[in-house]
């Protein structure tokens, strides 16, 4: 009988609701391997959708994500906080990465603490249990996040991971997930260097091309006094490393409740592709001989991912339009059909490509596009581009559009 309690209790964790704390949340108990129960907070949506797992750091405890949590609730993600093995209001030791068995301890009770936080999550009601993102700051809530995704990784559809490091077999995990968006933040001034560079290595590694980086530049990185996860007190903490960035920049809660909007709610597993993350196909595209190269790029990912974005359009199309100004009108309408390819549901896209199809004599193909471009203008649930949607942009490309017909129609006419 105990053998069919602890598989229950694997499949099902133990959960039990105290009452709702003021921070809008309900606290939970999650029962994990060998009695040890994981002091959590859930912050539920209003309706049904994603759900959102969030580790804290060394040096904090799960609440230094509340305000995080209650802005992912009140967009409509359900959300769960956790305090982890010997951190906050739970109870054991944690010693993952200085104990002198950690190696072993990281295949004991460690990934069934993660499991039974991620369990607990996946089973509330209103949760979509296909959609979920992970979040973690520091060195604990990195190793943490990625690992959760390492062994869910069907149903994790983002990650935020803020000033830490995880280990190889965690960095070969994201080295081969390419559907995997990542959002990396970092500060200079984090107390706990070189965290940059190991920042740096995991934002590298990653294979998704929907990854950003988010560095908060300083004049000097903070000198080493000591390490993060053996810590007791030997480092003050200087508000620039994982949640405490948030003081300094109040702007960031607000940025990673917009990443996991798009990519578990908008766009799930999609985020607007990033032109650092992009930089060896935009290398590609500023070289005439791998143009089409990059084009059957495109067209492989499209197979995967109907979705795949490569580039970001913007940045493409100047290079295109780069090349029609040298006079390359063979490299530029290479581009620009690539562009209008990638994205064509842009107007933009289309007016540039008329445009450089009416310099090189192409005039069936230039009233195609600049036709195209008109009509998703005049598709009121259609932005004018991937980069912008104002007023004043869709004006200029209907006026260049009127331009480019009416040069077609006076040269028809003559």
């Amino acid at each position: 009988m105990k053998n069919i309690i602890v598989v229950l209790t694997a499949l099902f964790p133990l959960t039990l609701f105290a009452a709702p704390p003021k921070n809008g949340s309900s606290a939970v108990d999650i029962e994990s391997s060998n009695g040890t129960i994981l002091k959590g907070s859930y912050f539920a949506a209003a309706k049904p959708g994603p759900g959102i797992l969030l580790f804290h750091q060394h040096n904090r405890t799960r609440q230094s994500w509340d305000d995080v949590a209650k802005q992912l609730a009140a967009a409509g993600i359900n959300t769960l906080t956790v305090d982890v093995r010997g951190h906050g209001e739970t109870g054991g030791k944690y010693d993952n990465w200085t104990g002198p068995n950690w190696k072993e301890t990281r295949k004991g009770w460690w990934p069934q603490d993660l499991d039974a936080a991620f369990q607990f999550l996946v089973s509330q009601p209103g949760v979509n249990r296909d959609v979920i993102g992970l979040g973690g700051a520091g060195l604990l809530g990195v190793d943490n996040s990625v690992e959760t995704a390492r062994r869910h990784p069907d149903q994790v559809k983002s990650l935020v991971v803020m000033s830490g490091e995880t280990l190889r077999p965690q960095l070969q995990f994201l080295q081969h997930a390419p559907q995997l968006p990542v959002l990396d933040v970092v500060s200079d001034d984090d107390e706990y260097p070189p965290t940059v560079q190991a920042m740096e290595l995991l934002y590298v590694t990653a294979a998704s091309p929907s990854k950003k980086f988010i560095h908060y530049s300083a004049a000097h990185e903070a000198p080493w006094i000591w390490y993060e996860p053996v810590d007791v007190g030997k480092v003050p903490a200087k508000g620039g490393h994982g949640t405490d960035v948030f003081k300094a920049h109040p702007e960031l809660p607000g940025i990673i409740v917009d990443w996991f909007v798009t990519t578990l709610i908008k766009t799930p597993e999609h985020a607007p592709a990033d032109t650092i993350a992009a930089a060896a196909i935009i290398n590609q595209l500023q070289k005439r001989d791998e143009i089409e190269q990059a084009a059957k790029q495109l067209t492989e990912a499209r197979q995967k991912d109907p979705q795949a974005q490569l580039f970001p359009e913007i940045t493409a199309s100047i290079i295109g339009q780069d090349y029609m100004r040298e006079g390359d009108l063979k490299s530029a309408i290479g581009i620009l059909k690539l562009v209008a390819l990638a994205y064509s549901d842009s107007a933009d896209a289309h007016d540039n490509l008329a445009g450089a199809y009416l310099k090189d004599g192409q005039n069936d193909l230039a009233r195609q596009h600049a036709e195209k471009a008109l009509t998703l203008l005049n598709s009121a649930c259609l932005p004018a581009s991937s980069w912008t949607n104002t007023d004043e942009y869709r004006d200029t490309i209907h006026r260049d559009v009127d331009k480019i017909l009416k040069q077609l129609n006076s040269a028809q006419s003559s």
